[in-house]
């Protein structure tokens, strides 16, 4: 009889290991970084968004920072093709199975709309529109989709201390011979926000699901550059017997070889996120320890919040700079050619057409501190400058004043040393951490300011 009731009710799933590596039972107040954030909108404000909005730099990338991206939680974005388990995932990370707060789940497509799962006093439903009005929210540049897309943006607040500390975003499922056109908004566009965004990011495959179709191509083409924050995760793998697990992981990565070319594959967890116990006769424990490493990896990225922040701002900096220093190239090159008997429409379309015919993207090279991999597509430029004229745009060497000091001093002064300075504030309190500056790069150590020469 025993047997009978396991059947029809899947037992539970013990869910300690969850709590403690995620550390939701501790009480000890989040860390306050309310002064250090302060401090990165003043230098973000006084320091990069001038030489950002004198250069038009988000007609280029389609990227505005606002105040609230800057105050932002941590951002875990969840995509993959439909029914994989994305939803279900989250439900379980969250311990919402069997409440009213669950997301829907079911075997055919059934999240359609993008869902912002975060933190909330009591369950409540927010309309995409209220989320895109509200600028204290990091979502308000969502608006630029348009109506179709808002209606398909839902937020949900849930009363739970993980989300106290992080956001979840479950987006509508990859579904290969649907043509964009019938989702009504760009799809693509509106996946390239959450991705720019992203802390964290979760592609989830479901063993019985490996086609890589044209969806899934670009989908994977757009988190170019992105690497590092992608977790490949093979879910539902207790649904399989051993051999056919291997044989589906040998698949999973045969097929994605293609679309990520690094020299280091990402990290795949193989384990069956959701509540109920694992197959008997499946390889529990290594699936549990899967599990782990994956609530550990998240767990990183919500400890490293604010080192995140600081270099994604710095990253973000160094792309203005670069952009600057180009249209500052462009406008020199045009200055120079120009004569006064000159078509000034031809002399432009000359140094679009072929920037290397003059050099302009060596000479940024030339430049101190210029990365070949951060600058941008040639072909970006003939579509900017095809908006923006070329004479709407002033030299660099003219964007001084008496009071405010140089623009482009000022970006570089903030790239160097402020915000590495700001890094160097953090980390004094903390443990050493990973994330130090010898993978964000961020220029010089802080000096001592305090030791005499």
């Amino acid at each position: 009889p025993e047997e009978v009731e396991d059947a029809s009710e899947p037992t539970k799933r013990d869910r300690s290991h969850l709590e403690n590596t995620l550390k939701l039972n501790e009480d000890k107040p989040a860390d306050d970084f309310s002064g250090v954030l302060q401090r990165l909108r003043k230098i973000y404000h006084s320091s990069i968004k001038p030489l950002e909005q004198s250069y038009r730099y988000n007609e280029l990338r389609q990227h505005e920072i606002t105040d609230g991206e800057i105050t932002s939680k941590p951002m875990v974005l969840f995509l993959g093709p439909w029914s994989v388990g994305k939803s279900s995932m989250i439900n379980y990370l969250l311990g919402l199975d069997d409440t009213p707060y669950q997301l829907y789940t079911g075997a055919e497509p059934t999240t359609s709309e993008f869902t912002v799962i975060m933190h909330g006093p009591k369950l409540k439903t927010i309309e995409g529109i209220v989320m895109a009005a509200d600028s204290a929210r990091s979502f308000s540049p969502l608006e630029k989709f348009g109506q179709n897309f808002l209606e398909k943006l839902i937020g949900i607040e849930v009363p739970h201390k993980l989300l106290e500390r992080v956001t979840f975003v479950d987006t509508p499922g990859i579904i290969e011979n649907r043509k964009q056109q019938e989702r009504g908004y760009p799809f693509n566009d509106v996946c390239q926000w959450f991705i720019d965004r992203a802390d964290l990011i979760f592609v989830v495959f479901d063993p019985t699901k490996l086609d890589v179709g044209l969806e899934l191509e670009m989908l994977f083409r757009q988190l170019k550059g992105r690497e590092s924050q992608i977790r490949i995760i093979l879910n539902k793998a207790d649904s399989l017997a051993t051999q056919e697990l291997m044989r589906v992981y040998g698949a999973l990565f045969w097929s994605l070889a293609p679309l990520i070319n690094v020299t280091e594959p990402p990290r795949v967890y193989v384990s069956s996120f959701w509540p109920h116990e694992y197959h008997p006769d499946t390889h529990k424990d290594l699936f549990l320890k899967e599990e782990i490493s994956l609530l550990e990896d998240l767990n990183q990225v919500i400890e490293n919040r604010m080192e995140n922040k600081i270099a994604f701002i710095r990253q973000h900096a160094i792309r203005v700079r670069i952009h600057a220093l180009l249209v500052d190239r462009y406008l020199q090159t045009y200055k120079d050619k120009m004569t006064f008997f000159s078509d000034g429409e031809l002399v432009f379309r000359d140094i679009v057409e072929d920037p290397d015919k003059f050099f302009i993207f060596k000479s940024i090279l030339a430049k101190t501190n210029v990365s070949k991999f951060d600058l941008p597509n040639r072909e970006a430029y003939k579509d900017f400058f095809g908006i923006n004229p070329i004479t709407s745009f002033k030299l660099l060497s003219q964007q001084c004043s008496y009071m405010g000091g140089c623009f482009l001093e000022k970006i570089e002064k903030a790239i160097t040393r402020e915000l590495p300075d700001l890094l160097g504030s953090i980390g004094l309190g903390k443990k050493p951490n990973v994330l130090s500056c010898d993978i964000t790069g961020c220029g010089e150590t802080p000096k001592n300011r305090y030791k005499k020469p």
